[in-house]
C-alpha cells in the first residue's frame, strides 16, 4: 500500500505539500482492512450523508485532520453526530482509520484528497452542523501566504455548505495566521463571530488538546481559536 495518493484536481496553487512519509505495517494494514469501510473517493461526486451512514445526524466535516488522534477522539465523545475527515497524508489516514476500525466506530468517512476539490464536488449545500479546520500549514514567509488554506474565497465556499447556525471552527499556534484569519472571517459575508465582533474564543470542550498544544502551552505559546456562525 506504499503507492496509495491523495486524490485532486489539477491546480496551480496548493495550500499543502505532499509529505513522503513511509507508513509503518499498521498503517497499510489499516488501509488494507478498513478503507473499504471508511473510505470516500472524489469521484464518487455528492455525498448523501443519510444513505453514507444510515442515519439522520449532524454533519461535522474536519480538514487536515494530521495523524487523527484529536478527530479520534471527537468521533468518540459525539456519538450523536457522524464526521468526514479530509487528510492528503496517507500514514495520517492508515492510523486513524485502523484505530476507528479496531474501536467498531461507524460515524466517520474519510477522504484522501484536495479538501477544496470535495468541497466543490462532493460535499451538499446546507448540509453541514460544524467545519473544523486546526493546525493548517501557517505558511510563514510572506511570499507563500497566498497558500494559506484561509482565503476569503475558501470560507465563502464553505458558507453554502454550512446549513443557516452551522459554524467553522478554526484554530492556530501562529499568532500572525490567527490574526489573518481574524480578518478573514471578520469581513467575510453571511458570518457572525460567536465570541462578539472581533473577539478570539475560548477553546470549547469538544476540542480535545493535542500533545503538541499541551507542550505548547507549558513553554507559554498561544492557540487562537475562531468560531464564526452562518447567519445568512
Amino acid at each position: 500500500m506504499e503507492d496509495v495518493r491523495p486524490e485532486y484536481k489539477k491546480k496551480s496553487i496548493r495550500s499543502y505539500v505532499v509529505r513522503s512519509g513511509r507508513m509503518t505495517d499498521g498503517q497499510k494494514l489499516g488501509f488494507h482492512d478498513h478503507w473499504p469501510n471508511y473510505g470516500l473517493s472524489l469521484h464518487q461526486g455528492l455525498l448523501n450523508f443519510q444513505s453514507e451512514f444510515g442515519r439522520n445526524a449532524p454533519q461535522v466535516l474536519e480538514i487536515g485532520f494530521g495523524m487523527g488522534g484529536s478527530l479520534l477522539s471527537m468521533i468518540q465523545l459525539e456519538p450523536d453526530k457522524d464526521f468526514v475527515g479530509i487528510e492528503v497524508h496517507a500514514p495520517g489516514v492508515g492510523r486513524l482509520i485502523s484505530d476507528a476500525g479496531k474501536l467498531s466506530l461507524q460515524n466517520v468517512r474519510v477522504y484522501m484528497a484536495d479538501a477544496i476539490d470535495v468541497i466543490e464536488d462532493c460535499i451538499p449545500d446546507a448540509s453541514i452542523h460544524r467545519v473544523q479546520v486546526y493546525f493548517p500549514d501557517p505558511w510563514h514567509k510572506k511570499k507563500h501566504n497566498k497558500r494559506r488554506l484561509i482565503q476569503p474565497s475558501f470560507i465563502q465556499m464553505l458558507r453554502e455548505k454550512l446549513e443557516i447556525g452551522g459554524t467553522v471552527h478554526l484554530a492556530t499556534d501562529w499568532e500572525p495566521y490567527a490574526e489573518s484569519m481574524l480578518e478573514v472571517m471578520e469581513s467575510a459575508t453571511g458570518y457572525q463571530n460567536t465570541a462578539g465582533a472581533r473577539k478570539y474564543s475560548l477553546r470549547p470542550d469538544f476540542r480535545p488538546v493535542t500533545k503538541f498544544e499541551a507542550r505548547g502551552e507549558r513553554l507559554g505559546h498561544g492557540v487562537w481559536d475562531l468560531i464564526y456562525a452562518r447567519i445568512l
